[in-house]
């Protein structure tokens, strides 16, 4: 293995950890309605789980209404039961073949808890992103000692390594931010 296939597998292995620190964003629940929040609920279907947007289609009817519109009229009561036993809290209402899920303003204190529960997420990531600096370090080294590069290589490597890592704790920064700064609006 070469320096720079240690180099791209770790940048790819960073970007992978931002994705799931997106994803888990997604799945924070502000004020506003969105449709991502939905996207992690399972439904029976015909004996498998199945994500929810596979059954049906998700749309926003208003800022703070998702609507969920089965394609097959008996799985509404199944998506609906689905939603309401989700860990989101949310309270969905069945018209004819739509279900509206509302979403019920947050409480100041809620707001705060969610911004720890980010800021926890955000750090998960960060440590994700330091052990896999480590490992391309450690990796980098054992080229070193197998003599496979001189020293001056290994200290550039350690140094991209160091950049990259930057690199990505700032955006996980910047994410965090924005995402609190989604919460604690009003």
């Amino acid at each position: 293995m070469t320096t720079k296939e240690i180099f791209s597998q770790t940048e790819h292995h960073m970007k992978r950890s931002i994705e799931t620190l997106k994803d888990s964003f997604m799945k924070i629940r502000t004020g506003r309605a969105h449709t991502g929040l939905l996207e992690h609920i399972t439904v029976d279907y015909y004996g498998s789980p199945t994500p929810i947007s596979q059954v049906a289609q998700l749309g926003l009817a208003d800022a703070r209404t998702i609507t969920v519109q089965p394609w097959e009229k008996k799985m509404v009561a199944v998506v609906e039961k689905a939603i309401r036993n989700s860990d989101l809290g949310l309270n969905p209402a069945t018209s004819g073949d739509v279900i509206r899920v509302p979403m019920p303003p947050l409480t100041e204190e809620r707001r705060r808890d969610l911004t720890k529960v980010v800021r926890g997420e955000a750090e998960d990531c960060k440590v994700a992103v330091r052990n896999l600096r480590r490992d391309a370090n450690t990796k980098v080294a054992a080229l070193l000692k197998e003599k496979e590069i001189t020293e001056d290589d290994e200290r550039r490597s350690n140094t991209e390594i160091q950049k990259l890592t930057d690199k990505y704790i700032g955006e996980i920064d910047k994410l965090s931010a924005e995402k609190e700064k989604e919460i604690m609006t009003v």
